[in-house]
């Protein structure tokens, strides 16, 4: 059995996080849409981006809660500003800007916690 590494690990949330969206009736639009600051500057990631039925994009970034922390608390704080300058970014590229949101899918375990329009830019 192989050992399970960190990306090995965010791969498996990250599709746990995208079937659950599907599941909810979302359809896949993008997957780890990154965007750079500069030749050598971290810029920014969105998890998934997914499209509701009634064509409002949604930048879904997934955190796994660690586990001692309580579910009541999590997503405490989502790493929102990489993910706003990736979706401002994406947006750009857009001949016409659909209604848009920022979620969250948390993961703990097997459980999995959608929080819609966790964040705003």
């Amino acid at each position: 059995m192989a050992a399970t590494t960190p990306k090995s690990a965010g791969d498996h949330a990250e599709t746990l996080a995208l079937e659950h969206l599907q599941r909810h009736g979302l359809a896949l639009v993008c997957r780890n849409y990154r965007v750079a600051r500069g030749p050598h500057a971290r810029g920014g990631e969105i998890d998934l981006i997914v499209r509701e039925g009634d064509g409002t994009l949604c930048s879904s970034r997934f955190v796994r809660a660690p586990r001692a922390r309580s579910a009541a608390r999590w997503p405490a704080s989502p790493p929102a500003s990489g993910n706003v300058l990736a979706a401002r970014n994406y947006l750009a590229g857009l001949a016409r800007i659909p209604p848009c949101r920022f979620d969250v899918v948390a993961i703990e375990g097997a459980r999995v916690q959608w929080v819609r329009g966790a964040f705003t830019a």
